[in-house]
């Protein structure tokens, strides 16, 4: 293909095509480029500079020397003058990300008013306004050195870590970049931003403000949007980058920690996962139910969606018909509708992942109850599907980024509990106590953090109160009393033995456990004898 332009974009274009490097906009050495489709029709809608391995190891360049030769590190009012120019470029042209968004990332509109574009631009206000409050410099208390007696100040200095690679995913592209560059810039770092291939232009358009609306210096901040694997893995290999900030699947946060670890980068990796609503059954199911929709929101696509439901036995079949309903009532479709919560999925690859799953899915015994088709139409799309009856160690358990949402039953009461039972009562207590990725509704009984597998349950004969256990535990308690008191071993018509088959003398304060050897002989005590059996 021709060169993009290194000139101004064109007005028939409003999006971004070109690379910024050391704070100029510039088509790639090699003047590749890539199509940016649109998920929803899956038409084309325009290409972007395809960055190659020079324009890379630019990048990473202009960073290093942006970091050690300008003053970006040290003057934190000028960086918070020049981060408030950049916000309010954003601001301005909010309306041209809005629409930017839902055609590349066929992100529903709606979603565009909250985590999609307005919250990361009220995060990163927030960051600039932090630059005057944190704590940079902080003087602790003195004290005296234990060798020489002589006392020593102690002082806390925070500073910035150096060049920063942020690796952003398809999802949610603007609002994550967008925070990355915010932590990363207010405390003093330079950027080289690599945005996913499929959602390109969010972040050119930022690299665009940057050059022409801020006075961020040359080089703080570098774009390179690529499709090449092995181009973007230099970000991992360079010893001239300090930290890698990547979100994306968990595969790829494994390879990240393979290739950076030569180098002793620092990384912040957040990994895909599948977070899990808990319905008990004293929750609010008109409140828990409507919550629960929140699985279908970007059609899925999100590691922090409650994707996964896990629903008390004595509430499964009520949660199951109001899902059913719900689900079938969802709004979805057109992106461009203020109404739509669930629009398409990023791509044609995603969607036949997608029903890939549900395939499988179907052949592990789930219980299909909504959805489940790809509809024969223009762009890439997969109805809203609910699973249910699922069980707990199936394939479909899996983060998928789609649309299927799962439902299956446990009991936090009860005699017997399976192995996933016991998983889903931890997974209580650690929602309760505030660990992320997970919903909780009603409350939450007390469960150690961790349980022993070792340690089962002793199986009970008759109905319970009535078994060899409870039976088992009164003799104990009656021979570690001792005579005088209300029942003794010789009272009872049962007999208590050790375990060599002695019988254990009335008042003897040794249980009679397993778990308990029997104590050696006092000195001058004849050891007692085994009575034959």
């Amino acid at each position: 293909m021709s060169p993009t332009p290194s000139g101004p974009p064109s007005t028939a274009s409003p999006h971004e095509e070109r690379l910024l490097i050391d704070g100029k906009l510039r088509s790639a050495a090699g003047s590749g480029t890539f199509e940016v489709l649109n998920p929803a029709d899956g038409t084309v809608l325009g290409k972007v500079a395809d960055a190659g391995r020079e324009d890379m190891l630019d990048a990473i360049g202009a960073a290093r020397r942006a970091f050690e030769e300008t003053d970006w590190a040290v003057d934190r009012q000028f960086r918070k003058r020049a981060l408030t120019q950049l916000l309010d470029a954003l601001v301005e042209e909010k309306d041209e990300l809005r629409e930017e968004l839902i055609a590349e990332a066929g992100a529903p509109r709606m979603l565009t008013h909250g985590a999609q574009l307005e919250e990361p631009l009220q995060k990163f206000r927030w960051h600039i306004e932090h630059i005057d409050r944190f704590a940079w410099v902080r003087r602790l208390d003195d004290a005296v050195n234990r060798f020489t007696d002589e006392p020593s100040e102690r002082w806390v200095v925070k500073e910035p870590i150096g060049v920063v690679a942020a690796i952003t995913p398809w999802n949610f592209p603007f609002g994550l970049l967008l925070v990355k560059l915010a932590g990363a810039l207010a405390t003093g770092n330079t950027v080289v931003a690599k945005p996913a291939p499929e959602t390109p232009w969010n972040a050119t358009r930022i690299g665009r403000l940057i050059a022409e609306r801020t006075d961020i210096p040359a080089g703080v901040v570098n774009v390179v949007p690529t499709s090449s694997l092995d181009t973007a893995e230099l970000l991992l290999t360079d010893p001239r980058v300090d930290m890698v900030s990547f979100t994306g699947s968990t595969a790829t946060g494994q390879r990240i920690l393979e290739l950076a670890a030569p180098t002793f980068k620092r990384t912040m990796l957040e990994l895909g996962g599948k977070s899990a609503s808990i319905i008990l059954d004293d929750a609010d199911l008109r409140q828990a139910i409507p919550q629960a929709l929140g699985a279908l929101a970007h059609s899925g696509q999100g590691c922090a969606l409650p994707t996964r439901l896990l629903v008390h036995r004595k509430v499964y079949d009520h949660v199951v018909a109001g899902l059913s309903q719900a689900f079938q009532q969802v709004p979805w479709g057109d992106p461009q509708d203020q109404g739509t919560l669930a629009g398409p999925v990023i791509s044609a690859r995603q969607r036949d992942r997608v029903a890939d799953y549900i395939r499988i899915g179907r052949e592990e015994g789930a219980r299909l109850a909504v959805g489940g088709g790809v509809p024969d139409r223009a762009g890439f799309w997969v109805e809203p599907t609910l699973f249910v009856d699922v069980d707990n160690d199936s394939t479909t358990q899996r983060d998928t980024h789609g649309p299927p949402g799962r439902v299956d039953a446990v009991c936090r009461d009860g005699r017997r509990r399976d192995t996933a039972e016991l998983r889903t009562r931890r997974a209580e207590h650690r929602a309760a106590e505030g660990h992320r990725g997970g919903e909780l509704h009603g409350d939450v009984l007390p469960l150690p953090r961790r349980h022993d597998r070792r340690r089962r349950p002793r199986r009970r004969s008759g109905p319970p109160g009535r078994g060899r256990d409870r039976e088992r535990s009164r003799l104990r308690r009656a021979v570690r009393r001792g005579p005088g008191l209300a029942g003794t071993a010789g009272d009872h018509p049962r007999r208590v033995r050790g375990r060599d088959g002695t019988r254990l003398p009335a008042g003897c304060r040794r249980s009679p456990s397993r778990r308990h050897r029997r104590r050696p002989p006092r000195t001058g005590q004849p050891a007692q004898q085994p009575r034959p059996a």
